[in-house]
């Protein structure tokens, strides 16, 4: 897969962009603030419906106007789709596949598939679990673009669960109660909860030996890297972190069997505190635990790797032609020479890699086959 062409109205800094890519790398190069990182930033947003500096649609839109639009020509097994969304904060996106409308904005989920490795993504390694769920999440869509449904409607039943403890919660202060709508949410709660985390699980499994190799081979000396799922199950299904991820009416049976454990704590607190929302991906060297004990630069390697790997397992599962595009930005200038040569071997194989840089000598060589010069809101190709 690749981006044949992109288009960007009103998005971040841009009041307008076009740009033309071929396969093969492709690399930007601007000075600070002239706007090379969100045009890769639209394609990203393309991707998975989120921004990886964002937590908000809000500051994706141009200060003073009221939309953005981001459209895209990929070319995947010899076939193009124009890809569309038009990003409006406080209301809906709406979406366009070939130009016509879809129902739903995550229904172009899959039309453009990509891995973006950013100086942002320490954050997975040294952040909240949030941040390692979130990165859990874009996989699991990036490999099965439904499960963005099975999300949605996931964080619908924990709003709407979390407004029924709050009131049951003061009602059962005041001696009377009715909880059988709470138990329909629980029921529903268990069935999304249950699809979530076995996708998720899944995923870590899979994921585990592409991170492994990836890390080995740009931290050599180190010790092994480890990925476990951490979840609250953990008791009541011995196996969930085992090769064979447990059966989803396992796992809807366990979270039923917790949210009858933790009901009285639940009213109490007014909050949702069963489900993999609150679990978490241990990311360990050896014993120890990354966020806690590595130094920057194993730090470093450990976003490296993930993103590596989870690149090379996109890559293994999509056919030729449809595997995800490489965006690579502004992370070389921060890599020494061993980590910058082993990812411009891989962005080197990928049938397109994206790349951004302030200075065009941090980008290795072989990687420097297009070039683009970002500068005075313009984008001028120039070779």
């Amino acid at each position: 897969m690749y981006v044949r062409h992109l288009t960007v109205s009103d998005f971040r800094s841009w009041a307008n962009a076009d740009a033309d890519f071929d396969p093969g790398p492709s690399v930007l190069v601007g000075s600070n603030g002239q706007g090379k990182t969100n045009l890769v930033e639209a394609i990203g947003y393309l991707a998975t419906l989120g921004s990886h500096r964002a937590p908000t649609d809000a500051p994706l839109v141009r200060h003073g106007a009221e939309r953005a639009v981001v459209l895209a020509a990929v070319v995947a097994d010899s076939r193009e789709l124009r890809v569309e969304v038009e990003i409006t904060p406080g209301r809906a996106n709406r979406a366009k596949l070939n130009g016509g409308s879809v129902p739903r904005a995550r229904d172009i989920l899959g039309g453009v598939r990509a891995v973006m490795f950013a100086p942002e993504d320490l954050m997975i390694v040294r952040g909240d679990p949030s941040e390692r769920r979130r990165f859990l999440d874009e996989l699991i869509v990036a490999r099965a673009p439904r499960l963005a449904g099975v999300r949605s409607d996931y964080d619908r039943v924990l709003k709407q669960r979390a407004a029924l403890l709050k009131s049951a919660g003061a009602a059962r202060r005041a001696g009377s109660v009715d909880l059988r709508t709470l138990d329909v949410w629980d029921g529903h709660l268990a069935v999304h909860g249950a699809t979530l985390l076995a996708a998720r699980l899944d995923a870590v499994r899979e994921l585990r030996p592409h991170v492994v190799a990836a890390y080995a081979e740009v931290a050599p000396a180190s010790v092994e890297l480890r990925l476990h799922y951490a979840s609250a199950l953990q008791d009541s299904v011995p196996d969930l972190g085992a090769d064979a991820v447990p059966d989803a009416s396992v796992l809807e049976a366990a979270l039923l069997a917790e949210v009858a454990r933790m009901r009285p704590a639940e009213l109490e607190r007014g909050v949702n505190l069963v489900g993999p929302h609150r679990d978490d991906l241990d990311i360990s060297l050896g014993e120890l635990p990354v966020r806690a004990y590595a130094s920057h630069g194993e730090s470093w390697s450990t976003a490296l790797a993930l993103r590596l790997g989870s690149y090379e397992l996109l890559r293994a599962e999509f056919p030729r032609g449809a595997e995800p595009v490489l965006i690579l930005d502004d992370v070389f200038a921060e890599l020494d020479d061993d980590r910058r040569e082993q990812l411009a071997l891989v962005a080197g194989k990928a049938e397109q890699a994206l790349i951004t840089a302030a200075v065009a000598s941090d980008v290795p060589e072989q990687l420097t086959g297009a070039r683009y010069d970002v500068a005075d809101g313009q984008v001028r190709r120039v070779r």
